[in-house]
């Protein structure tokens, strides 16, 4: 995606990315982690602020940093690293509340013509079923794959 982002660090396996959000509220670590769900090739995708403390993400944490678009762009970035690394896993995501899952579905909505040139996405429909993306449907998860 062609938006400004943040530079992030990654490990060798390419599953974790760290990266600074900077804005009015300071300076804030935020951390994207993708784990093998129960189902082979299959990562779940985490996202959100470091917790020092507990060495831990929290998924629920409300930021108000005032750069929303690009650690959104951030954390698509990370899908694009991780699938380069991993070319035939796939992506699940879904939004810690119904709220974020609501915008990440706009951002999908929003850069789908571009998401599409590189990937297949497909949306977790209310029968359970797993769709392929269409623009002004509701879904309760994403799973994303290479192309």
């Amino acid at each position: 995606m062609n938006k400004p982002k943040y530079l992030y660090k990654t490990e060798d396996e390419f599953t974790i990315y760290e990266f600074v959000s900077e804005g009015p509220k300071g300076r804030i670590p935020k951390i994207v982690e993708y784990t093998e769900t129960a189902t082979k090739g299959v990562y779940n995708l985490a996202y959100g602020d470091y917790d020092e403390i507990k060495k831990t993400i929290n998924d629920l944490s409300v930021t108000n940093n005032g750069d929303s678009l690009k650690v959104l762009a951030t954390v698509a970035s990370t899908v694009y690293a991780f699938l380069d690394k991993h070319p035939n896993a796939y992506i699940v995501a879904t939004g810690s509340t119904n709220i974020r899952t609501r915008l990440y579905r706009m951002g999908i909505t929003n850069n789908l013509a571009e998401i599409k040139e590189d990937f297949i996405v497909y949306g977790l429909s209310e029968k359970g079923t797993w769709d392929e993306f269409e623009i002004g449907e509701d879904y309760e998860a994403f799973l994303i794959t290479k192309k």
